[in-house]
């Protein structure tokens, strides 16, 4: 059935990411594209899908086509060749030093393998009463990010120290993007 499917979207200019059964015979298929998924996107793949299952004569009570969404989970070579460069979040099957969640910006490696350059950032100032970050907090935090983006290591004297974990896809559990949300000002 996955190989109808991914050929089926092939064809149609999509990706076919993940194909879940869920209860009382629900198929979700997440599709995904270079450009990003619409709303018509969705309903032009649950269209063909729909007459391709019934002809393949393929099981199913009701066809839900979606996009992956924020947090992508990365399964396939090409998924993580696609998004080197992003921050992603991986579990390993083992532990590694007594862990196996960790987050950081994915890299290609010459070997055929991949590497996630961790980022150990120093402990967080604790958080006001109520879970509100405060000033000092945010403004750290802003300056931080301003760092960051400046492609320094330290700020303001606080040390970061750059790991690099490499990694064969067996040695992962999971792995996902990390979501990044851009939010705009209105205009008046």
């Amino acid at each position: 059935m996955q190989a109808i499917i991914e050929r089926t979207l092939a064809a149609m200019g999509y990706e076919l990411v993940d194909v879940e059964r869920g209860q009382q015979g629900v198929l979700r298929v997440f599709i995904d594209a270079p450009t990003g998924i619409t709303l018509d996107d969705c309903e032009k793949v649950s269209r063909q899908l729909s007459y391709v299952l019934e002809v393949e004569n393929i099981d199913y009570a009701r066809l839900e086509v979606s996009s992956p969404g924020l947090d992508r989970p990365l399964k396939k070579p090409s998924d993580f060749d696609r998004f080197a460069g992003s921050e992603i979040s991986i579990r390993l099957r083992e532990p590694l030093q007594g862990r196996r969640n960790f987050d950081g910006l994915l890299t290609v490696e010459d070997d055929g393998r991949y590497g996630l350059e961790l980022v150990d950032r120093p402990a967080e100032t604790p958080r006001a009463k109520g879970g509100r970050s405060t000033r000092k907090v945010r403004a750290r935090a802003a300056t931080q990010e301003a760092a960051r983006a400046a492609g320094t290591d330290a700020v303001e004297g606080e040390t970061q120290a750059v790991r690099k974990l490499v990694f064969s896809l067996d040695e992962i559990e999971r792995a996902r993007l990390v979501p990044k949300l851009k939010f705009q000002e209105r205009r008046k």
